[in-house]
């Protein structure tokens, strides 16, 4: 990997004083030595990577709106630290082709799967903080890569749960039922089914975990309102 290792480190903005930390972040637990129980996955890298993503988010945010409340904030947050986000960012610099799968998994289409670059991102976000010792590269590489989605709209932001939420809670409906219909695949490879029911209509979604599959559910039902009522 060494080759395009230098050019992924071009990209990040940053040269890795202890390359192991990169190649750690960059290995899916798939690869990992079954020796070290898991301990040279990038499984520990992205629990690290999970929170200085947080915290670089959560500064940029009270810096960029000085004058929105904390829920305002919070809902920002919770779209730009998303799977989703996260996936968008991963595509744009190139990581599906340096995270470390076996053969036979990468043939099968391990790398692409939204987990996988969404943990592998974070991964490499823990990478950087421990490898500088401070939050400077993160940091600026989040400002950087994450710019267009934080100015993408200038309204505060709704995942489609907290919009469905809202529409039945406005017009008196309580609150929707969220129900796992069947889960399948291998552990690293998982297909959820969920379905909500609300205002006594149902609806299902699929996903790469329950969270995610709730909200693919929560958008089929807003979508089957009249007239777009369910957009944001």
């Amino acid at each position: 990997m060494a080759a395009d290792g230098d050019a992924f480190q071009d990209r990040l903005g940053h040269r890795f004083a202890r390359p192991e930390l990169l190649e750690q972040a960059l290995t899916h637990r798939s690869a990992a030595d079954p020796r070290r129980d898991q301990l040279d996955s990038n499984e520990r890298l992205e629990f690290l990577g999970d929170r200085v993503l947080a915290l670089v988010i959560a500064e940029w945010l009270a810096e960029r709106f000085p004058h929105e409340r904390e829920g305002d904030l919070g809902k920002r947050l919770g779209v730009l630290v998303a799977r989703e986000s996260l996936v968008k960012i991963a595509d744009t610099l190139g990581l599906a082709t340096l995270v470390r799968v076996p053969e036979g998994e990468g043939r099968a289409g391990l790398r692409e799967r939204t987990t996988v670059l969404a943990d592998a991102l974070e991964a490499v976000l823990g990478a950087l903080y421990l490898d500088a010792g401070d939050l400077a590269p993160a940091r600026a590489l989040v400002r950087r890569e994450w710019a267009p989605l934080l100015e993408a709209d200038p309204r505060p932001p709704m995942s489609a749960k907290s919009r469905l939420q809202e529409w039945t809670l406005g017009r008196g409906k309580g609150l929707p039922e969220y129900r796992l219909v069947s889960s399948s695949g291998p552990p690293h490879q998982p297909v959820f089914i969920v379905g909500v029911t609300a205002a006594g209509r149902g609806a299902e979604g699929s996903g790469e975990s329950k969270r995610a599959a709730e909200q693919a559910a929560a958008e089929a039902w807003l979508a089957g309102l009249p007239g777009g009522e369910g957009t944001p």
